[in-house]
């Protein structure tokens, strides 16, 4: 009986080949879009996943905002955290600290190599974070100082295909030479963790680390800059300790405290000052979530409402088969069958389309998807919402099949019912829902990116970059500084560079290279202590060349009697301060840091130095000959005749020729400033995509609907056309419903549309604003959609010859 079911069922699908088709590829591209997108939210889903993290906790802090109110504060704490939470609170098993470098040079023999992502690491590490250790005991390999443990390809990179278990290689930071032996290799920290590193030195390596100073290893409330994670006994309850352990005032400081968070929650609900790396987004994945959702149940209402219509063609089918014997379930399971036949299919053809359009994909949201057997196991979940979502989407007409009255229709009197009527209004109403809500969706994303990237940020960073090598020298500190400024000169002789200046940090990078502090005190004894201020030094022309203007005063001078006590300050650090006007600040002096004689010699207007998404900070620049990033503003005349590679070719030979014993690299600014944006953008591309993809299902449906419509309505129209009607009255008569199904769905639409993107524009400090016009353009674009679906085959009725569709009569 079933082959007979599904031969029949294939017949039909062959025999019905636009119905087959609409339905095929409208349920192929939906669950398509699901699988792609949900791959995507799975992956962001699944950082720092591994055995036992569910009771591994970061340990933050929190600073007092005003009155009794705190905010969530660094994500470092002091290296006194750790040992103090496990002291006091039994819960805490073990700890780890963190002291992380940004990147390291290392050299063996004779080569010379930067590694990113490392940090010093307490004996524990291995005990908290459960990531395989190949070579070495994990109990000892971070024990002893000088000790360095190696990620599986950060050896290869360095020995080969040698054993290199106590080998030694040399450490250089900050001009100063630590000799390491190799104790461990690890395998390589998944990309899915939020802390990656290449390589751990040993946390007591600190305290013989001597350019630290002699006090910086001991046991202390007074740095914070450090990493802390916190094993927990299994069943804690987490909620009481963080109570605890924000009531405990450990560091003994009224206006901060700590707090935990869960590892697991890091990467998508954590956004603190000094995350060791760019978060994600929860919000951003919810409405990813809520597309893919909507664009499958969109493939599914569209299969309703085409069988549920299809089902009235078939009535007489199904007469026949009654009065054959056929029984009631015989008829359901045969439905059903089909629908199952037509789903798989489908679904045949959205795993080929998902290998099409993964590297695309990856592309577009720079990551490294893949169909995986691990994913198909995360997939299981959706995978029965898949086969549930097909058998409900059968059912329905399936059931309307059967119930038809053999009676009735052998003598062609089957009707639609108002109910079933209702019903797919109902559906086609929804399916306009999405589709417009998705296309506000579009346009403020769209709308916000555009924003973000045309307002002025207050600086310029066109045509600069940044040399970031590390040089290897037993020099002095001063004589390094020294070579810094020959090679600031050597560069400005090359033709196509405009100037050159030296900054710890620029407009678009991160906390990394920012310090912080709070107790900024002014002359009159204004003191601020619940107040955090960022700090950074650079020299002079640091302002000329990233085109930062002046309120009031100027840059650094140089030659001043209090050179290296010169701070500049923005906007926003007097607004914090309670100064109106910025001649009232200048060279006067304020205190932090212990020094009471910073004296400002410029107010800047501010500028946005980490993008639109972020508030403007309270900023102290500070003058200082230290070196971190040499900044070369390069002539746009040059440059764009022969390329970039030419000039930087040149820039790397005085490089070289100033520092024979270095790395070289560099960043260009504009681009280092446009990353901050990326996975906006990308989430936009996708957005607007899935949109897209969602508006052909939805078209889908409804040209095979309006197929059905004049096909059932062919003769109301001949008879009409007979009487005197006009192409226009035609027209209107076949479309004046749709265009009340699309005015319905706009009316719900807004209000839903309005509270989801004021949701998604609050991750912004700065944001466009949700404009009328954006709901009245996507309501058109629908209803434009809807009419041009819709009049095609309406014309067709409309200009059809009445004798075709009268001749039976």
């Amino acid at each position: 009986m079933y082959k007979l079911f599904l031969k029949i069922a294939t017949r039909y699908l062959f025999k019905n080949k636009l119905y087959s088709f609409i339905n095929i590829f409208g349920l192929a591209i939906g669950i398509a879009s699901f699988v792609l997108i949900m791959l995507y939210v799975n992956y962001e889903n699944s950082y720092d996943k591994f055995k036992g993290s569910e009771n591994v906790y970061r340990t933050y802090m929190d600073y007092l905002e005003g009155g009794d109110t705190f905010a969530p504060g660094d994500a470092m704490t002091y290296n006194l955290s750790g040992p103090t939470l496990k002291k006091e609170f039994p819960e805490v098993l073990d700890y780890v600290r963190f002291y992380y470098f940004e990147k390291m040079t290392f050299k063996v023999g004779d080569r010379i190599l930067e590694e990113p992502l490392g940090s010093l690491a307490d004996p524990s590490y291995f005990n908290i974070f459960s990531y395989p250790l190949l070579k070495g005991n994990k109990e000892t390999v971070l024990a002893e100082p000088y000790s360095i443990v190696l990620s599986k390809s950060f050896a290869k990179k360095l020995f080969g295909n040698e054993n290199p278990i106590q080998k030694t290689i040399s450490a250089y930071r900050a001009g100063t030479e630590a000799v390491l032996t190799v104790t461990g290799i690890m395998e390589d920290v998944p990309k899915t963790a939020h802390y990656r590193n290449s390589f751990l030195i040993s946390y007591e390596t600190e305290k013989t680390w001597t350019d630290w100073g002699p006090r910086a290893h001991e046991l202390n409330w007074n740095m914070n800059n450090y990493y802390t994670y916190l094993k927990l006994a299994p069943n804690t309850n987490t909620d009481l300790l963080r109570q605890k352990i924000i009531d405990s005032d450990i560091e003994e400081d009224e206006e901060e405290r700590h707090n935990i968070e869960p590892i697991e929650a890091i990467h998508l609900y954590s956004n603190k000052p000094y995350e060791v790396s760019v978060n994600g987004s929860a919000t951003r994945i919810k409405f990813l979530s809520a597309i893919a959702f909507i664009i499958l149940i969109l493939s599914w209402l569209n299969y309703v409402n085409l069988s549920a219509t299809k089902s009235m063609e078939r009535a007489k089918e199904t007469g026949i088969r009654k009065v054959a014997g056929a029984q009631k379930s015989q008829l359901i399971i045969q439905s059903l069958m089909e629908s199952t036949l037509l789903n798989f299919i489908a679904i045949g053809f959205a795993v080929l389309l998902v290998l099409i359009l993964l590297p695309t994909y990856n592309a577009i949201t720079s990551k490294e998807l893949s169909l995986t057997f691990s994913n198909i196991i995360d997939f299981l979940p959706y995978f029965a919402f898949i086969l549930l979502g097909m058998l409900l989407a059968g059912l329905y007409p399936a059931v309307l099949l059967s119930r038809y009255s053999p009676a009735k229709a052998l003598k062609g009197k089957v009707r639609a019912s108002a109910e079933g009527l209702n019903i797919r209004k109902g559906l086609i109403t929804t399916q306009f829902l999405a589709t417009i809500i998705l296309l506000i969706g579009t346009i403020v994303v769209t709308k916000q990116i555009n924003f973000l990237e045309s307002k002025p940020i207050g600086a310029n960073v066109n045509q600069i970059i940044a040399l970031k090598g590390s040089v290897v020298t037993s020099k002095a500190d001063s004589l390094v500084v020294n070579d810094f400024q020959v090679l600031k000169e050597e560069l400005k002789t090359l033709s196509f560079v405009k100037n050159t200046a030296i900054a710890q940090t620029y407009p678009g990078d991160s906390f990394d290279n920012l310090s912080s502090t709070r107790g900024i005190e002014l002359p009159d004894g204004t003191r601020k202590d619940e107040k955090i201020f960022y700090s950074y030094h650079a020299q002079p022309d640091y302002f000329d060349l990233v085109d930062i203007e002046f309120l009031a005063g100027g840059t650094f001078l140089p030659s001043s009697d209090w050179e290296g006590n010169q701070v500049v300050v923005n906007e926003t650090f007097l607004k914090t301060m309670g100064i109106s006007s910025p001649e009232d600040i200048l060279n006067k002096t304020i205190s932090f840091w212990g020094n009471n004689d910073w004296r400002v010699s410029g107010v800047i207007k501010d500028y946005y130095h980490f993008g639109l998404k972020s508030p403007v900070l309270p900023m102290v620049i500070r003058y200082q000959r230290e070196v971190s990033n040499v900044l070369v503003k390069l002539d746009p005349s040059v440059t764009s005749t022969a390329g970039f590679t030419p000039a930087i070719n040149q820039i790397k030979a005085k490089w070289k020729q100033v520092f024979p014993q270095s790395t070289f690299n560099y960043i260009f600014l504009d681009q280092k400033f446009e990353a901050q944006y990326k996975e906006d953008k990308a989430f936009g591309t996708a957005f607007q995509i899935f949109t897209f993809l969602a508006i052909i299902i939805a078209s889908m449906g409804l040209f095979g609907l309006t197929s059905y419509t004049v096909v059932q309505r062919k003769k109301e129209i001949g008879i009409r056309k007979v009487n005197g009607a006009t192409i226009a009255q035609v027209l209107t008569l076949l479309n004046k419903d749709f265009v009340k199904w699309v005015g319905l769905a706009f009316v719900i639409a807004l209000p839903i549309s309005w509270y989801a993107m004021n949701k998604w524009l609050e991750g912004f400090a700065y944001k466009t604003t949700l404009s009328w016009w954006v709901f009245a353009l996507a309501g058109i674009v629908a209803l434009f959609i809807a009419l041009l679906t819709v009049s095609w085959q309406s014309f067709q009725a409309a200009i059809a010859n009445p004798v075709e569709s009268l001749r039976d009569e």
